[in-house]
């Protein structure tokens, strides 16, 4: 019964909330607000400028690394476990592959800005 009440709460409150969100902003309409550019200025270009796929790369390798340091960090509790040598392993094994990604990535020039 506990849990059946529960949900019934949470779906009402979830569905007035939604209901709110979209019935509020339109409330207050007005010419800047629906215009495509809401900082007022006009278009002074063309907004497809070309992008450097080098920034991309960076930031990929940013976030592989990232993941890096999300998967090391519970490595200092690993050490409670029985089969220790295990866990290093495979921690030394993930940083290696890394690190050769790293080193390719470097001699194929891919964190260079300019080309």
């Amino acid at each position: 019964m506990n849990l059946i009440l529960v949900l019934l709460i949470n779906m009402t409150i979830s569905l007035i909330l939604v209901t709110i969100a979209f019935w509020l902003p339109q409330l207050n309409i007005y010419s800047e607000k629906t215009s495509p550019y809401e900082c007022g200025f006009d278009p002074m270009g063309s907004a497809r400028l070309p992008f450097s796929m080098k920034f991309f790369l960076v930031a990929i390798t940013f976030l592989l690394f990232d993941l890096e340091i999300a998967l090391l960090l519970p490595l200092p509790w690993a050490a409670q476990f029985n089969n220790l040598s295990l866990v290093l392993i495979m921690a030394l094994m993930l940083i290696s592959i890394l690190a050769l990604g790293l080193a390719y990535e470097w001699i194929q020039k891919g964190l260079e800005w300019v080309e």
